[in-house]
């Protein structure tokens, strides 16, 4: 099959569009995706980069992706509700490719009206920003929660689940970003790049931070004592001192397909709102890397061979 594959750490260059690459291997429990497409998310980088291989070490070679959309190709022995032919959508792994194997109780089916290719957006960033609000910060309805970097997808996912729960939403953004903020349906905007607004900022219920560094550390000292602060990114070592009964818990992504399904009905139904910002081949994941680390254009899709329209 063809995938992009990664023989070593290194930078965008390293990745590898092959054309004989292995297939999956499907056990009993096993979909196998056609893949119509895979998004790239911040993770891809800093796993090819060899930047989180303390924690997360690769074996080469490897395909990276952890988003995936498609077609189901095949199914092992065991699984029920799965058959060739049906549109579905997982969280999983080596997603760079034409195929997919997945865990089927990883897997949901897409409902109609949403555009296969574009769904593979959301898996990864939709369960972060969920359990990032939900379990991380654990917002009740009626708290006021302040979510950093809410115009990033993270962002807007974790805007949108603080919504559903019934929370009081502030957006943490730059300053030139004020009025598409506010196209969120949100409470209040803060600009996050200005100190003058942060030292003035009331306190909160809850932060969900999806910014991290220096902004994370000043904003922890605005949760309430016995608040929460979840956080998706990285804080200075620093920060939890800032503010000692805050309780800090960084989101770890678990797989949750209902929850993926959920955010692909809401999205179906007009109430989530996730931009593309470009739609590029496969065989371009190197170039995609690259826009990707520049930021600022949204979710990039890698077009599996097949499936580019």
């Amino acid at each position: 099959m063809k995938a992009v594959v990664l023989h070593e750490y290194g930078g965008p260059e390293k990745l590898k569009f092959e054309d004989n690459v292995p297939e999956p291997q499907i056990s009993g429990s096993t979909v196998l995706i056609a893949a119509a497409a895979a998004s790239v998310n911040p993770i891809d980088w800093k796993l090819r980069s060899g930047m989180r291989q303390k924690d997360s070490p690769l074996s080469f070679p490897a395909i990276l992706g952890r988003d995936v959309s498609g077609i189901v190709r095949a199914v092992g022995a065991n699984v029920k509700h799965f058959k060739p032919g049906d549109r579905v959508l997982a969280l999983s792994n080596a997603t760079y490719a034409e195929l997919v194997a997945v865990d089927d109780s990883d897997v949901t089916h897409l409902p109609d009206g949403v555009d296969l290719a574009n769904a593979a957006a959301i898996p990864l960033i939709a369960l972060t920003g969920d359990q990032l609000v939900r379990l991380a910060t654990n917002v009740k309805k009626g708290q006021v929660v302040l979510i950093t970097g809410a115009l990033g997808s993270v962002g807007r996912a974790a805007v949108h689940m603080a919504k559903k729960i019934g929370a009081q939403v502030i957006a943490g953004v730059r300053g030139k970003e004020f009025d598409d903020a506010r196209s969120l349906g949100i409470s209040d905007v803060l600009a996050i790049d200005d100190d003058k607004a942060i030292e003035k900022f009331r306190l909160v219920d809850a932060i969900a931070d999806t910014v991290g560094g220096e902004v994370a550390a000043k904003l922890i000292e605005k949760v309430k004592q016995s608040g929460s602060f979840g956080y998706t990114a990285v804080l200075p070592e620093s920060a939890a001192a800032r503010n000692p009964t805050v309780k800090i818990t960084r989101v770890s992504t678990q797989p949750d397909p209902s929850k993926v399904r959920e955010f692909a009905d809401d999205m179906r139904d007009g109430k989530f709102v996730l931009p593309i910002g470009r739609r590029m081949p496969l065989r371009d994941a190197a170039e995609a890397h690259v826009l990707g680390e520049k930021g600022g254009i949204g979710k990039i899709l890698l077009l599996a061979p097949d499936s580019q329209h």
